[in-house]
């Protein structure tokens, strides 16, 4: 064998292995040595879960002083499909750890123990176009269930987070044709994670933060079910950050976000919206206690759920296709309660991972006023972690 085909063979071999759990080509926060529990799917993302599909439209425009209605623009809307384009609800359940922001349908998902809707997240002041266009799409695509003599309703699951530091939020940017591409470009497999979809103008821990996702796998004793996990984490002061139980926030003060201009601490406590997706059969209350579990991974990374900050996470069941029906009797099955402690931890550990990945994958970014957040140091990370022997061997 001449040197060169070795060369190749070697190329090749580093290039799986760095790509092995990554999404589009990004080397994410596993990928570089930071230590997680569990096994993760192949995607290593909420597209694990098999029927899932996410889409986003990203929408970056414009640089300098802040003009409201024309920009910078730093914002976007992430979608998320639980069985695809299809009229098929599935069980979901709903928790609240600290109700500072807002997820409009919760009230009938909680209620019916269906969600009949994509669920999509953008920020704060978008949540209104972003709800009236998915009843549009779902209109446009028949994606409705009527009562009698043709009538329906539709209340879109739509949640947010607050993206003012680095985006126009007050320009309402967002528009229908950004729902629509959201929605229609949502796929399974490789998604993209940091400064994407809703996540474009957020941040984390005074870094830069926005998307993220990871999943696990359940071993074969229990079950072998997959839990997805997809946040959109804009919450956080940097003395909060832990990352594999070391205060990494403390050990990295010197690179501060810019704020109007100055170094100004960025106060506001933010917020964080979780979209939990399994395999597992489960009933609405059962899926409620999986999404109150993303609380404790939440805690793992340095979540307070401080007064100013929203917290709210949804968790839906793809099991028992074809359940929702408006006359006839179905069968489910059903998981017993004594079986769900796998799926508990695994939604922690995914939760932790998604955090960390969304700041892993977010670039540093410059917006409304000039205000800089600043990516995380990864290789910082890295030799802190090395430092108290926490690095996982790649």
């Amino acid at each position: 064998m001449n040197s060169m085909k070795i060369l190749n063979i070697l190329i090749l071999s580093i290039s799986i292995m760095i790509s092995s759990n990554s999404l589009a080509n990004e080397v994410r926060a596993r990928d570089f040595g930071i230590p997680f529990s569990g096994t993760t799917g192949k995607y290593n993302a909420i597209t694990d879960v098999n029927g899932v599909k996410v889409g986003y439209s990203t929408i970056i425009e414009g640089n300098g002083k802040l003009e409201v209605g024309k920009g910078p623009i730093r914002t976007g809307v992430t979608a998320i499909l639980p069985r695809g384009k299809n009229f098929n609800p599935v069980f979901s359940g709903i928790f609240s750890l600290n109700g500072n922001g807002e997820m409009t349908g919760s009230q009938w998902v909680q209620e019916s123990g269906f969600l009949e809707t994509p669920i999509l997240i953008t920020n704060t002041h978008s949540v209104g176009v972003v709800r009236d266009s998915t009843i549009s799409w779902m209109i446009d695509n028949n994606l409705i269930s009527p009562l009698k003599d043709d009538l329906f309703w539709l209340l879109p699951v739509v949640t947010e987070t607050w993206d003012g530091i680095l985006n126009d939020i007050n320009g309402m940017h967002v528009k229908k044709e950004h729902v629509y591409h959201a929605l229609n470009s949502a796929k399974s497999g490789v998604i993209k994670e940091g400064n994407v979809g809703g996540g474009t103008g957020m941040n984390l821990f005074n870094f830069k933060g926005g998307t993220g996702t990871s999943s696990r796998i359940l071993d074969k004793k229990d079950g072998g079910y997959t839990v997805g996990v997809l946040v959109q984490g804009n919450f956080g002061f940097r003395d909060d950050l832990i990352i594999s139980g070391i205060q990494i926030g403390k050990e990295i003060q010197d690179i501060t976000p810019i704020y109007y201009g100055d170094k100004k601490k960025i106060k506001d406590a933010g917020s964080i919206i979780a979209v939990v997706a399994t395999d597992a059969p489960l009933a609405p209350h059962q899926l409620e206690k999986i999404a109150k579990r993303v609380s404790l991974g939440l805690a793992k990374v340095g979540g307070v759920a401080r007064n100013t900050s929203g917290e709210i996470f949804i968790a839906f069941s793809t099991a028992n296709n074809s359940t929702f029906s408006r006359e006839d009797i179905k069968t489910v099955e059903i998981l017993p309660n004594d079986k769900l402690d796998p799926l508990y931890e695994a939604t922690i550990n995914a939760t932790e991972e998604a955090i960390i990945n969304a700041m892993f994958a977010a670039k540093t970014m410059v917006g409304r006023n000039g205000n800089t957040s600043y990516a995380i140091p990864k290789d910082r990370v890295r030799e802190i972690l090395k430092k108290y022997n926490l690095l996982s061997r790649i």
